[in-house]
């Protein structure tokens, strides 16, 4: 079934009203706010100019709901769709349930794997459900390009696609690469940039945001919407945000994210373990500010986990999160504390392994048994508090008691 969600009259009414009322003083201000964290904008100057026209812009983020969850990385995006909402503009939240179908190649070495559209559509509500932990839901627009896609003929596919040739394509950083490993191109793949720029024509978008990865596609609605004889959109790059490993993106695949309904004590812990070599990215990133110079990184890491946990669900959850990680490692009073349960499989009792298995199964952090190997060889590991530096160490199988993973993690064993 088509979902369909259009602003009501009264709403955009409002929105008008509220956008008019804007200072020109208040329109810079808000060109400046825009432009925050963007690491491209094509162009600038296109930016100013519509700005200028002193209306409400039409303002297009396009997910595809491959996933259940959306993940803090997600969120950037989100969170400059909700920064034009707020300044009076509309907010376009694209679901692809259509592109899902395909999966946005962009930066992937490899096909996606195939969803049926249930899977997608399923998705799709949990989606709409958490964007609107960060979007404003009477002032937003949602559409589903299967509205468009859905009813075009094969004939208006072929016309669609003769618009774009092999060549420019091909010229995708990340097609070459696969083809210079000699890794398959599903044809269908191709078809995505194409789409992704026809959903712009379609809703006659003023600005399109996206991940820097997205900036092919995003040139794609631009192109085309020149050939329907529409202004152009203005490109709006952001950052990828590091996952907790601090160097590749955020992503549940690589299991290196933070979920906005992840439990909170979960979202709080996770949060504290992140690298301090991106502690700068996820304040400016995830709030908008630079990282307090003064603070220790610890305390700047508690403030961040607090508010972040504050946002996505109470000041109240936020501070049982922050007293239950204090009494954990700060008094060091684990015995007391409410920690996560974890069970070793019958015959793994080895520490690498349960440590590695811990990890994942608790917090849902990948770790590999290299990296689980040097953790205990530098003393992090502690077993009913008594360090343990050998990696070949065996957990007799009655054992029970509290595993310290790390500064923030820690597991009852049973």
């Amino acid at each position: 079934m088509l979902l369909l969600k259009e602003t009501s009259e009264a709403g955009g009414e409002a929105r008008e009203a509220g956008f008019h009322q804007m200072t020109s003083t208040t329109q810079s201000d808000a060109f400046e706010i825009f432009c925050r964290n963007c690491t491209q904008i094509i162009s600038a100057d296109e930016l100013r100019a519509k700005l200028a026209e002193n209306r409400p812009l039409r303002v297009k983020l396009g997910v595809d709901p491959t996933a259940p969850d959306i993940h803090l990385g997600h969120t950037v995006a989100l969170t400059k769709l909700r920064q034009f909402q707020e300044a009076g503009h509309q907010a376009i939240l694209i679901i692809g349930d259509f592109t899902a179908l395909i999966g946005d190649p962009s930066g992937r070495s490899a096909t996606r794997p195939h969803l049926t559209y249930e899977e997608v559509m399923s998705h799709a509500l949990t989606y709409q459900d958490q964007a609107f932990k960060i979007l404003d839901r009477e002032q937003t627009r949602i559409v589903f390009n299967g509205e468009w896609f859905r009813s075009m003929s094969f004939e208006e596919v072929l016309r669609l696609n003769s618009r774009v040739t092999l060549q420019q394509l091909l010229q995708r950083e990340d097609f070459k690469s696969r083809i210079d490993r000699s890794h398959p191109i599903r044809l269908h793949e191709i078809q995505y940039p194409i789409m992704q720029g026809w959903d712009s024509v379609q809703i006659q978008a003023d600005i399109e945001l996206g991940g820097n990865d997205q900036l092919f596609n995003i040139l794609v609605g631009r192109d085309l919407q020149k050939e329907e004889g529409m202004p152009q959109q203005v490109a709006m790059l952001l950052p990828l945000l590091e996952g907790l490993d601090g160097t590749q993106k955020m992503s549940k695949s690589l299991g290196n994210a933070v979920g906005v309904t992840e439990a909170p004590e979960n979202m709080f812990g996770k949060l504290l373990s992140i690298p301090d070599s991106v502690m700068g990215r996820y304040y400016e990133l995830l709030l908008c500010e630079s990282l307090p110079a003064h603070l220790h990184p610890m305390q700047a890491k508690k403030d961040l986990a607090f508010r972040i946990v504050a946002r996505y669900h109470s000041t109240a959850e936020a501070k049982r999160a922050l007293e239950d990680f204090d009494l954990r490692f700060s008094k060091r009073d684990l015995q007391h504390a409410d920690l996560p349960t974890y069970s070793p499989e019958e015959n793994t009792r080895d520490i690498v392994s349960i440590v590695m298995n811990a990890y994942g199964q608790c917090f849902g952090i990948i770790k590999s048994r290299s990296e689980v190997r040097r953790l205990i060889e530098q003393g992090s590991i502690r077993w009913q508090g008594e360090k343990i530096t050998d990696t070949k160490t065996q957990l007799e199988t009655s054992a029970t008691g509290v595993l310290k993973l790390d500064k923030t993690h820690a597991v009852r064993l049973e």
